[in-house]
């Protein structure tokens, strides 16, 4: 019942102002608070540091944040005024959901040209999109396809194993679409799509793309669980596995997948890869019995990139060697092998090692510790440095063995821990990361398609800022997981998007984690810790290259305010707040 009219006016009276002295001195010791927790986040030396126009820049993404907020990601209501309407469209929604939206936004156009750095968690095989694969796929003479089971039904089509190779001759007539097919024969790949019973090379097109890429439905049916959805993504990791594994196909990769990093704003890339011995050089049917044309490969097309005009300004590519963490000791064995002599020739290409694959359904760390010290032992054998870069924590479990990998990860040394998801459930371990100063490699995009959280909302990256863990934003597999491209500009939007306490600063600070923590070179352990340490302050590559990046970002926040400061804060003049020097060219002085 309504309190009467009478009644109301005179409780009102007791109601305090918002003015009153009491509540004034209630909210500053509120703010005090709010202030002195942002002290401790990982990000606050940055924020002090920001030099004016950077600032100016910040509040003007702040204010297009706000304004998209209420635009963009308003309820686009339309003619329909029903409450599904009205939930359809929020701020920090599903990332496949969101995708198409984002990329239309003023926010994507400013994350798109942000410097951001280095991308340090990466797999290789699903880096570049695959509608540009596929393509050179079929245009590359001598391509041939086959199946370990002929494709004739909606299950073979599923989950029939293909593979992919170079054949100077066509030596089978049959069709992979009938059941006369002979398993694991190879037919010209131009024959099979242009048989392909739907729709021809089109049809087929359509068909493998999906073979190799997690779809919307996969990202949305949370309720399947994570095994289920890692069942599926290893069947595209199973796909692409022959891909590139040709050295055209592989040149071909590499020139495109440069190119789509330095137009994202990324510099340098630490690519993480797992192949079999299947590789094969041009116009050859017999795979390498080694790595080393490969990685010579490599070599040649990073210089080539570099020395074009479109790839000035790019510091290189560099990999993290990596064993599949499912299979058995002698494989694992022969595998670490093959890593030491090609870091024995290929010093700058190899930047360290890791196990790959489910936590959840492969072996843990724990499990793993006589191969990995026979590892660290051969090293020190051979007078090579191949330090640790772990997956650890990517799982939901709390006190299981696969969570129990992040201690393991710790105390054995890595210098970065890829994905990190779980690391907030353990405080020693939080105190222990940053005393050792270790960097989260977060994925948040990979964790949210892979079902570890149902959005960027309910990712846990940002408890382990505002504890003063440093981490850095990658993109883990964006090809198969939707992003379409090599770049990180996805993860960076959601990042800004979700997480109110982030802003511009705290991207600029991710991103320069990125660079204070890559592998640029071959350090010790007391090397590499003191170029963390040390920072920009150092005599380096590392020290110099942050200094470049701090000359991007400012020249970045310049654009911003240059671009949208009329628009998103017309009471400041760009004059007045121009600095007379970048920090990083203060610091280079």
């Amino acid at each position: 019942m309504a309190m009467p009219d009478d009644i109301w006016d005179e409780v009102s009276q007791d109601v305090p102002s918002a003015s009153d002295p009491f509540l004034q001195q209630y909210l500053a010791g509120r703010d005090d608070l709010i202030n002195q927790e942002k002290t401790s986040r990982s990000d606050a030396s940055f924020r002090s540091s920001l030099s004016p126009i950077a600032r100016r820049a910040c509040t003007i993404v702040d204010r297009i944040r706000s304004h998209e907020k209420e635009t963009v990601w308003a309820p686009d209501l339309g003619h329909d005024s029903s409450v599904d309407a009205r939930q359809c469209v929020y701020p920090g929604m599903m990332f496949m959901m969101a995708k198409q939206r984002m990329e239309s936004t003023k926010l994507w156009e400013i994350i798109r040209r942000m410097p951001k750095g280095c991308l340090l968690h990466a797999h290789m095989d699903a880096m570049v999109d695959f509608d540009f694969l596929l393509d050179e796929l079929l245009e590359m003479p001598g391509m041939h396809m086959s199946s370990d089971r002929a494709l004739d039904s909606d299950e073979a089509l599923q989950n029939a194993n293909l593979s992919f190779r170079f054949r100077a001759n066509q030596v089978v007539h049959g069709s992979v679409w009938q059941q006369a097919y002979q398993p694991k024969s190879f037919i010209l790949l131009t024959q099979v799509a242009d048989s392909f019973p739907n729709r021809g090379r089109p049809g087929f097109l359509d068909w493998l793309k999906s073979r190799c890429v997690l779809s919307e439905a996969d990202c949305h049916e949370q309720h399947h669980g994570i095994d289920a959805i890692w069942t599926k993504f290893a069947k595209c990791f199973s796909t692409v596995a022959t891909i590139i594994h040709y050295e055209p196909m592989f040149r071909s990769f590499l020139r495109r997948l440069m190119h789509l990093l330095m137009a994202d704003g990324v510099t340098w890339a630490e690519l993480r890869f797992t192949w079999t011995l299947d590789y094969c050089r041009d116009g050859q049917e017999e795979p390498e019995k080694d790595y080393s044309h490969m990685l010579t490969v490599l070599e040649e097309e990073v210089a080539r990139f570099k020395d074009s005009p479109g790839g000035q300004g790019f510091w290189g590519l560099t990999t993290i060697w990596t064993t599949i963490r499912s299979v058995d000791t002698r494989s694992i064995i022969e595998n670490m092998d093959h890593c030491i002599t090609s870091k024995m020739e290929f010093p700058h290409l190899i930047a360290g090692y890791d196990l790959v694959g489910p936590e959840d359904l492969g072996r843990s760390l724990v499990d793993l510790l006589p191969e990995l010290f026979w590892f660290r032992k051969q090293c020190s054998q051979e007078g090579v440095n191949i330090p640790f870069f772990f997956h650890a924590g990517e799982t939901l479990g709390d006190g299981s063995s696969t969570d129990g990998n992040l201690f393991d990860a710790v105390l054995l040394g890595t210098r970065r821990i890829g994905h990190g998801f779980s690391l907030y459930k353990h405080p020693l371990l939080i105190e222990m990361v940053k005393k050792k100063r270790i960097l989260i490699e977060s994925c948040p995009v990979s964790n949210e398609v892979l079902r570890l959280c149902g959005s960027i909302m309910s990712h846990p990256l940002p408890a382990l800022l505002a504890r003063g863990v440093a981490c850095s934003l990658c993109n883990d597999d964006p090809a198969m997981l939707g992003q379409d491209t090599a770049g990180m500009s996805h993860d960076f939007w959601q990042a800004l998007q979700g997480w109110g306490n982030l802003g511009l600063a705290g991207l600029g600070s991710l991103a320069e984690n990125s660079v204070r923590w890559a592998a640029f070179e071959d350090q010790g352990p007391d090397e590499w810790a003191k170029g963390v340490r040390e920072a920009s302050l150092g005599a380096g590559i590392k020290a110099q290259r942050l200094k470049e990046w701090l000359i991007e970002w400012e020249k970045f926040c310049l654009w911003i305010v240059t671009e949208f400061g009329d628009e998103f804060d017309p009471d400041e003049e760009i004059a007045d707040q121009a600095p007379k020097e970048s920090p990083a060219e203060a610091q280079s002085q």
